[in-house]
């Protein structure tokens, strides 16, 4: 990570990782903010935020795709609106 580069950026980054899989089928993850602790907290987008799947994406992708990438992230939360 170079020194220029910001949380929020490393974040985008692993992101862009799943999205393509979450774009295929018609939804998306937004970055809403890190709140204190470490957790990220997403909103879902298109059919991501109707899915009954969503929570198993949340873990098995969108959470492990940050964590693997930001060693100090804890947890991944969706949330609404």
């Amino acid at each position: 990570m170079s020194e220029g580069e910001s949380i929020a950026g490393r974040i985008e980054a692993a992101l862009d990782i799943v999205r393509p899989y979450l774009r295929r089928d018609g939804g998306d993850v937004r970055f809403l903010r890190v709140k204190e602790g470490g957790t990220v907290e997403v909103r879902w987008e298109g059919t991501c935020a109707v899915c009954p799947m969503s929570v198993m994406t949340l873990r098995a992708g969108v959470e492990r795709a940050v964590m693997r990438d930001l060693p100090e992230i804890r947890r991944v939360e969706a949330v609404a609106g």
